[in-house]
């Protein structure tokens, strides 16, 4: 059993990440699990490449990356399970949806709604989009 298991920081990311720990038991094996997170592409400016080069990029998306992730795995570190942490950039719902299926996840976890300017949905918009993208099962928790 692969699980993705996408997080942003939020509350509700934090406690889909609970619950995959809650039910990990539940699993005739362990399963693998792909903790990611997803930053959305700074946007390109003219003249940027001059000042700002892709290492430097890399580097912000890597340490704002881990920022978020930290919550995430300090919890799945204190349960003692193992985890694949990574730093995605893209647009989020398309970026795990790909993911999953790039890493044959059996299915997907994430809070229902997230940090987002509309996260006080009843759906976060991210949410719902990868509902609509996903052909494998989607945890939605909240």
């Amino acid at each position: 059993m692969r699980i993705l298991l996408a997080v942003d920081g939020s509350k509700a990311s934090l406690d889909a990440v609970k619950n995959v720990i809650e039910h990990v038991g539940e699993y005739r094996e362990p399963p693998t699990i792909e903790l990611v997170t997803v930053h959305r592409p700074v946007p390109r400016l003219p003249g940027m490449g001059a000042a700002v080069g892709k290492s430097q990029l890399q580097r912000y998306y890597d340490e704002e990356g881990e920022k978020t992730l930290a919550e995430a795995k300090k919890l799945l570190d204190r349960a003692g399970i193992p985890y694949q942490a990574q730093v995605l950039v893209g647009e989020p719902a398309e970026t795990i949806v790909k993911q999953c299926q790039k890493t044959r996840c059996d299915f997907v976890a994430v809070g229902a709604k997230g940090r987002s300017a509309i996260g006080d949905m009843l759906l976060g918009s991210t949410a719902s989009k990868i509902l609509h993208l996903s052909d494998i099962p989607v945890l939605l928790v909240k």
